[in-house]
């Protein structure tokens, strides 16, 4: 039998749970947003947000965007959202971290591709979704697997910036 006490504790930890994941799902989109549509140019209605204009800066600009555009994979994983969902998030970022290290058209594909607002798109829409969660071993896979693409785009952006550097001395050369 359940006491009125229990009750109203059970009510207050769900309570708790759920204005815990509104702020998970609220600061995912507060990075999405700021990471590709924070600004608007002005004259036009197209928005920029930092993730093209960090991609700027050779090398370091384009980990910096994907490491914090990373954390909306990392709410994903504590809102335990389902396997698939965060598995296509993290092919949005792989995208967009490896075409986005090509200088300059890379970051051309940034300010189109907006792979943060798709992830934050995809996790509001498997958070609000009731359907069974994943388990501990999903979690641990999904972990390992967003650590191996963190890996892949500095690995791939270390390659871009070391044939930028060999072709600037190529030219110094000349």
């Amino acid at each position: 039998m359940i006491t009125p006490e229990r009750g109203g504790r059970d009510d207050e930890r769900r309570q708790s749970e759920q204005a815990q994941r509104a702020l998970l799902l609220r600061t995912a989109e507060f990075l999405a947003r700021l990471l590709d549509s924070a600004v608007r140019i002005p004259g036009t209605n197209l928005y920029v947000g930092l993730d093209p204009l960090l991609g700027l800066l050779p090398g370091i600009g384009d980990a910096l965007a994907n490491l914090i555009g990373s954390v909306i994979l990392i709410l994903a994983i504590r809102l335990n959202v389902p396997h698939a969902t965060i598995v296509r998030m993290n092919l949005n970022l792989l995208i967009n971290g490896v075409v986005g290290a090509i200088p300059v058209a890379g970051d051309a594909f940034s300010f189109w591709f907006r792979s943060n607002a798709l992830n934050a798109a995809l996790l509001v829409r498997a958070a609000s979704d009731p359907t069974p969660r994943a388990e501990a071993r999903d979690r641990l896979a999904v972990t390992l697997m967003v650590a191996g693409t963190l890996a892949l785009l500095l690995a791939a952006i270390g390659i871009v910036m070391a044939l930028c550097y060999a072709a600037w001395r190529l030219i110094a050369q000349l």
